[in-house]
């Protein structure tokens, strides 16, 4: 039996994963967590077989949970959650260390077929993720935002939807210093002088909604 724990801070999402993982004959829903200390509490005090993992917590972000799990134990599997499409996130977190990334308005049968494919010892790569994979630029040719850090693409994604920085800093439980810091790195990183380059840029690439 296929021991899944499934960490989201919806009620609604981990409701939806445990009614059709219920229909499994092989796998169960062994626990659930709604933030990201409850996730690593369990992946510390118990054995699983694979982690679902939701990109936005509220404490923390679900990529640096990833980071914490794959140094802790790793050879547990991950799989990220995101709402976001796969060119926002998904060849980061693989990255990371995650094992797949499956979008949550997937279909129940994509979901079971990517958690099968990991327990297999493979990646879970759709055939979006698997073109974005391939059609990268060579470093010299990346797009300003890939060379990011996860957390400086974070900062970023926020600023350029037109986030302030005691907004952003509120949102991810850090000091306004230290976004304030990472808007730094991002802007001459990115070779920009302020937040309306940010703005452009995100509207520009259509990395924001």
């Amino acid at each position: 039996m296929t021991k899944i724990l499934v960490v989201d801070d919806h009620a609604v999402v981990r409701a939806g994963v445990h009614h059709f993982i219920s229909e499994i004959p092989s796998m169960e829903i062994g626990g659930e967590a709604s933030t990201a200390e409850e996730a690593i509490r369990l992946v510390r005090t118990q054995d699983w077989d694979i982690v679902l993992l939701d990109i936005a917590m509220p404490d923390k972000s679900g990529v640096e949970v990833l980071k914490q799990i794959k140094r802790e134990k790793p050879d547990l599997p991950v799989l990220m959650l995101s709402m976001h499409p796969e060119s926002r996130y998904a060849v980061q977190v693989l990255r990371s260390g995650a094992s797949g990334y499956v979008q949550k308005e997937a279909l129940a049968t994509e979901l079971v077929n990517a958690i099968n494919t990991i327990l297999r010892g493979h990646k879970y790569i759709s055939y979006g993720v698997a073109e974005l994979l391939t059609s990268e630029p060579v470093d010299s040719e990346k797009p300003l935002h890939e060379t990011l850090s996860q957390r400086e693409y974070e900062i970023f994604y926020k600023l350029g939807q037109g986030q302030g920085v005691t907004q952003i800093a509120d949102e991810l439980c850090l000091s306004v210093k230290t976004v304030s810091t990472y808007r730094s790195r991002v802007l001459q990183k990115m070779s920009m002088t302020n937040n309306a380059d940010i703005i452009y840029y995100a509207i520009k690439n259509n990395l924001i909604d």
